[in-house]
């Protein structure tokens, strides 16, 4: 019975024993984790605080170069500096890190920035579309011209102009429907009026929502956009257009007259211009497999550009770095 009795304390030491091994290994395990996870958590932070940095910097230069580009005066066009695009360039060679650096400046780590500044009022703006609170016959035109070129449904055109009717009580007080959309500031929020993801995707690059009524700038515009907004030109006129002003800008709307010929076009101030004064600045910083994307939208007036919309986010690159 003796026998029996260590033989069973024994075995309660020994599993005793294992449970306290086990224990231990799950804290040390635990601490080990959680002093992981605050050392990436603080990484992170310090690599998205950098690239925020970086990035600011780029719209920094963008407006400085917008605003060199005002001291010339005359018209806006695409061969202009502010219109050549920042091809991705290498910044480990200008960046003083250490090892501890979330951007760390060795092989297996690099810093890439790229960037570009696009010409908002090089699209149709829908802010147009709604003046002195009706809809605009001639740029509810271009935008069914658009539509209809683009292979999207005028129906969503009418929605969208019905619920930008409604929305206005949200920038105009007196015109207030508590069940009205709120005003769209972007194209994305153009959901809120009506358009479908796909319209959405589709009108991005010939589309924008600026604050006020803006010409469209026919030095800088698709021929998408030229054809939908100018009435009396067909496609082949605007790809005419697109084709001689990358030869010589157009200084004038008279230039553009002449340009046009017998085709019946007609341009208007109100419509149409050579110049412009709102701008989206882009910037891409990628480390790694990451990449922080910065947009920001600009005014110019004079000499004083300012940033009247700024975002970023953070997304996986699929791209490798070369």
């Amino acid at each position: 019975m003796k026998r029996a009795t260590l033989q069973r304390q024994g075995g309660a030491a020994i599993l005793t024993a294992m449970l306290t091994v086990v224990l231990v290994a799950a804290l040390a395990s635990s601490v080990m984790w959680q002093q992981w996870r605050g050392v990436e958590v603080e990484a992170a932070q310090r690599s998205r605080s950098q690239a925020n940095w970086v990035l600011a910097g780029a719209l920094d230069w963008a407006r400085l170069i917008l605003r060199e580009d005002a001291r010339k005066g005359g018209a806006d066009h695409l061969a202009e500096p502010w219109a050549v695009p920042l091809a991705q360039a290498r910044l480990s060679t200008f960046l003083a890190v250490d090892r501890s650096d979330a951007l760390n400046a060795d092989d297996s780590q690099e810093a890439f920035l790229s960037g570009e500044i696009i010409d908002l009022q090089s699209r149709l703006n829908v802010f147009n579309l709604l003046q002195e609170g009706k809809i605009h016959p001639p740029t509810r035109l271009a935008f069914l011209r658009l539509f209809v070129h683009l292979g999207l449904s005028p129906n969503e055109l009418r929605v969208m102009t019905d619920n930008l009717q409604l929305a206005q009580g949200s920038i105009d007080p007196t015109k207030s429907d508590p069940g009205a959309p709120l005003w769209p500031t972007s194209v994305d929020e153009l959901a809120w009026v009506g358009l479908s993801p796909r319209a959405i995707e589709v009108l991005r690059p010939y589309v924008t929502v600026l604050p006020v009524l803006t010409s469209v700038n026919l030095n800088t515009a698709s021929a998408e956009v030229i054809y939908a907004c100018v009435d009396g030109f067909e496609l082949a006129d605007a790809h005419r257009l697109v084709r001689e002003r990358s030869n010589t800008h157009f200084a004038s709307l008279a230039d553009l007259e002449k340009m046009a010929g017998q085709t019946g076009a007609k341009f208007t101030d109100a419509q149409h211009g050579v110049a412009s004064h709102y701008f989206e600045v882009r910037g891409l910083l990628r480390v790694e497999q990451s990449a922080v994307q910065d947009e920001s939208v600009v005014q110019r007036e004079g000499l004083d550009v300012k940033t009247l919309s700024r975002q970023h986010s953070m997304t996986q690159s699929l791209t490798p770095l070369q």
